[in-house]
């Protein structure tokens, strides 16, 4: 639940009663004569105690109490810096006032009208993603969500709805990520889902095991055979819009690995620690449509999530079985710790038959990512240059930053099966990321499409925007590549 929203045109009133300030403003050398900020002269003493610059503050935002005992913080924004950097100036001296778990903190903003507006555009959105406390199961939380934000400086005619949008839909994808895997499982998760697609009217429709055993998804099912139960399903939903006049649509696809043992292959206890995580890019394509839903979007959207476990068992799939997809390409199977590969084979097909004019699917797919880019990055794949590019500004816009890789033809040697159409993987792991989008382009034709490997959907102390090492990485760079397209 996000916190209620205030807003004040008027600069800060001293004599208002707020325990907790955020003040924010633009970088500069020394401080306005026109701005009367809250606590100026504590300001002024503390940086003259410190022996700091004024401008410093931007890098490191400082607090103080007042004399009315209220908590201040003090941080200045370059709007030169890219808006990860802002994002990330803003969030650390936010989380300065989230310490003392407050129910309301009072933002004040100063500057020019435009400095205003894109200071308040993001202070908004980062005091709601960073404000709501995430599903925690101790009996005492360490921390309780905030109830309201009073805004004074600016005033915005919309109220932050894409900004609010944003944020509901980070929360849906953090709040799923971080619950314990006996909690959500394929089955639970497909009853949140279903609840969830009532709430919003969303069309919901799945297809389980037994039915995609029917209709030849080969891949999918070798995946979810090794569970018991046999809970698995690729869920459908659509969202219809009227306003969507020009027939826009786009297909969003998740894997939703709700935990993944490795099978056969089983991993290391090092590397099945977190593996309830597997299923973060489901929740982050849930994230997205609930964002775009809640934005109001005028465009058509189908989600597909591919929910299924992997484990291991007598009737799990294992090394050098072939399986034969959806599409009729048979699978030569190398490594049953590259399970995210086989349901999202299956899923993007099922997405691609109804020709969408953009698929995009997100998954926390391969290690190698992470080698390539760390967790301060998520790395995309594209049919289409163009595409790659709007994805790149989508990620410098919205400070969810994108790495381009290459997927050329002539890497698809590494997947040549004596045996079957193609390789699933290669046992040499070194650039699997590219062996793994190749891999998926098999399954979307010509349609223009865009594959994520989430390596930034987890990233210790916070990312940008986000103060919590889940960071829902990839909501707000898709609702901002929506809006490109």
């Amino acid at each position: 639940m996000l916190a209620t929203l205030i807003q004040n045109e008027l600069p800060f009133d001293h004599t208002i009663k707020a325990s907790h300030i955020l003040v924010i403003l633009p970088k500069s050398e020394k401080l306005s004569k026109n701005n009367n900020i809250p606590g100026k002269e504590v300001l002024k003493n503390l940086l003259e105690r410190r022996n700091i610059k004024l401008s410093k503050i931007n890098e490191t935002p400082v607090s103080a109490n007042l004399d009315n005992g209220a908590l201040c913080t003090w941080v200045m924004v370059d709007a030169n810096q890219s808006v990860f950097n802002q994002q990330t100036c803003i969030r650390r001296a936010i989380q300065q006032q989230f310490i003392e778990n407050p129910t309301e903190i009072h933002l004040a903003v100063y500057g020019s009208t435009n400095q205003k507006h894109l200071f308040s555009d993001l202070a908004i959105y980062i005091t709601w993603v960073n404000g709501a406390a995430l599903p925690v199961r101790k009996k005492t939380p360490d921390r309780k969500s905030l109830e309201t934000i009073v805004l004074h400086g600016y005033k915005d005619e919309e109220n932050f709805t894409i900004q609010r949008a944003k944020a509901e839909g980070n929360l849906l994808a953090r709040g799923l990520t971080v619950l314990p895997p006996n909690e959500l499982t394929p089955q639970t998760y497909r009853e949140q889902i279903k609840k969830l697609a009532e709430n919003e009217g969303w069309k919901y429709q799945e297809y389980d095991v037994n039915v995609l055993r029917k209709m030849g998804a080969g891949a999918f099912v070798a995946v979810a055979q090794g569970s018991d139960p046999q809970d698995a399903a690729i869920v459908h939903l659509q969202r219809n819009c009227d306003k969507n006049t020009n027939n826009k649509s786009i297909a969003l696809v998740g894997k939703g690995i709700c935990f993944d043992t490795g099978g056969h292959n089983l991993k290391p206890p090092r590397y099945m620690q977190g593996m309830h995580e597997d299923m973060n890019g489901s929740a982050v394509a849930l994230g997205i449509l609930l964002a775009a839903t809640r934005a109001d979007f005028p465009l058509k959207i189908d989600c597909w999530l591919a929910i299924a476990q992997n484990h291991i068992s007598p009737h799990a799939f294992k090394q050098n079985d072939v399986i034969t997809a959806l599409n009729g390409l048979t699978i030569e199977i190398i490594h049953t710790d590259a399970e995210g590969r086989m349901v999202l084979a299956d899923t993007l097909t099922l997405a691609e038959k109804q020709k969408p004019g953009l698929i995009i699917d997100f998954a926390t797919l391969t290690g190698s990512m992470q080698t390539a880019l760390g967790t301060n990055y998520s790395g995309i794949f594209s049919n289409l240059d163009n595409l790659a590019q709007k994805a790149i500004t989508a990620g410098k816009k919205s400070g969810e930053r994108v790495c381009v890789f290459p997927m050329d033809d002539d890497y698809d040697e590494n997947l040549e099966s004596k045996i079957a159409d193609t390789k699933q993987c290669a046992l040499d792991g070194e650039f699997d990321h590219i062996l793994a989008a190749r891999f998926l382009n098999k399954f979307v034709n010509d349609t223009p499409w865009i594959h994520m490997d989430l390596s930034a959907s987890s990233h210790k102390n916070g990312l940008g925007a986000v103060g919590s090492d889940i960071t829902g990485f990839g909501v707000s760079w898709a609702i901002e590549l929506i809006q490109q397209t």
